[in-house]
């Protein structure tokens, strides 16, 4: 075995720097803001119609179109 492991030495003049940085796609606040609007107006949307269809359930439920003579 050896007994001293190999170590490279890199001196800051050798380190390369990538040639084309990442660009980040940042969004304006502006953009940000109205993606945030329309993703809660879904959501509200969304749980209006399941409120609404449920409520519709209910009530043709109780109201049965031939009642019982007991329930009259």
């Amino acid at each position: 075995m050896n007994e001293k492991p190999k170590i490279k030495v890199i001196k800051k003049n050798e380190i390369k720097t990538p040639a084309a940085s990442i660009k980040v796609q940042s969004r304006t606040k502006r953009e940000a803001a109205r993606e945030v609007v329309s993703t809660v107006s879904n959501w509200v949307s969304d749980f209006q119609l399941r409120k609404r269809d449920e409520t519709k359930a209910a009530i043709e439920k109780f109201l049965t179109p031939n009642p019982r003579p007991s329930e009259s």
